[in-house]
């Protein structure tokens, strides 16, 4: 067999391969942008307006001990107050409880406090405590042993939505990134290899890890961003570095050398024959059977029916690996082969597994002629 040129030509425009390679790619990219507007959301609506809320109640001082006002308001209000009851939040993976209290007022109020609380409702009855409250919620509460934050506590809430709007606007800019791996740089070696899918996949985690991460274990807004540019950054200089090893896998002929072997009897086994487009030229099906001077197509597993024969006019070229840029006609495993043929001028591509090669090189071999 002779080997042809190691690089396949490059699709034509109006290669339905390419514009359906192209259609597959807008879906994932139009889903990696609505993320990152959500991220972009997240960071400048309720990111931005928590963090306003956590900076003005840290700098909220104690309301005047002479006030009439009960409702909302920008200080600090402390009053005493006893326990009414508790009762324990179900449902929840975390721990919670609600506090009902009274204040001295007679006025009622409750709030939930993270953590198991008494086994009993009634166990801390009775008991005196301090309630401040900020704009109308109870911020947290003075037991006589210890000071306890509610979950209405304003502190910390907006890393929450930083680590989701930025998580979020990452994860939609690697997706994007990722389809142009895929689709663009990948295709500089039309080798199949699968490590090539590792690099996108890769400095996706990377970027997603670093957008969660960084707002929950550092403090501030912009020390985040720094951390993301720099996961950012590695990522670049990882996938700059997969590009070159790319490059270097493009050179060389990657022909894999296999001995033909002339059934004796028919064999069926799973394969395709492929034309240019992805057609399928001499039927589809899936499975192929192989005997002397024999090759056809069949849907049935048996292969004793809707048998089509490939012409004895495709004539092999030589066997190699899959390319990102072969039409999809099947994938049997890390195993797969795909002999490259020609019917006159047309290619045409037979793939299956690597042990059934042979019997389709012994099968497309001209019939000895006897005398």
């Amino acid at each position: 067999m002779t080997p042809v040129q190691d690089t396949p030509p490059s699709p034509r425009p109006d290669d339905p391969t390419a514009r359906g390679r192209r259609a597959g790619v807008v879906p994932p990219v139009v889903f990696g942008c609505c993320l990152v507007l959500i991220g972009v959301w997240l960071l400048l609506g309720p990111m931005l307006g928590a963090r306003h809320e956590e900076r003005d109640f840290r700098a909220a001082v104690a309301c005047p001990e002479k006030t009439d006002s009960t409702g909302p308001e920008d200080c600090l209000r402390t009053v005493s107050a006893r326990i009414d009851h508790t009762e324990v939040v179900t449902g929840n993976r975390s721990a919670s409880y609600w506090l009902y209290v009274t204040e001295a007022d007679g006025g009622s109020d409750r709030t939930r406090i993270s953590g198991s609380g008494p086994k009993s409702p009634k166990a801390w009855s009775g008991v005196r405590l301090q309630v401040t409250q900020w704009r109308g919620k109870i911020r947290y509460v003075d037991f006589p042993a210890e000071r306890r934050y509610t979950q209405a506590d304003p502190r910390h809430i907006y890393r929450l939505f930083y680590a989701g709007g930025l998580g979020l606007g990452l994860f939609g800019v690697g997706i994007v990134l990722s389809v142009f791996w895929w689709s663009r740089v990948s295709a500089v070696s039309p080798r199949s290899y699968p490590w090539q899918i590792t690099p996108a996949a890769t400095g996706l985690l990377v970027l997603v890890c670093a957008g969660v991460v960084a707002p929950l274990a550092v403090d501030g807004v912009g020390a985040p961003l720094l951390v993301a540019a720099s996961a950012a950054v590695l990522v670049l200089v990882g996938c700059a570095g997969a590009y070159l090893l790319l490059q270097r896998h493009r050179s060389g002929d990657d022909t894999v050398v296999v001995t033909p072997k002339v059934p004796e009897t028919e064999q069926c086994f799973q394969g395709g024959v492929l034309g240019e487009g992805g057609d399928k030229p001499y039927g589809g099906g899936g499975y192929l059977v192989a005997g002397p001077g024999l090759l056809v197509t069949t849907p049935d597993p048996t292969g004793k029916f809707a048998r089509r024969t490939v012409p004895a006019t495709v004539v092999p070229q030589r066997v190699r690996p899959p390319y990102w840029t072969d039409p999809h006609g099947g994938d049997y495993g890390t195993d797969t082969l795909v002999v490259e043929c020609r019917d006159g001028d047309s290619p045409i591509l037979i793939v299956t597994k690597k042990e059934n090669v042979p019997w389709i090189l012994g099968a497309l071999q001209p019939l000895p002629t006897t005398s």
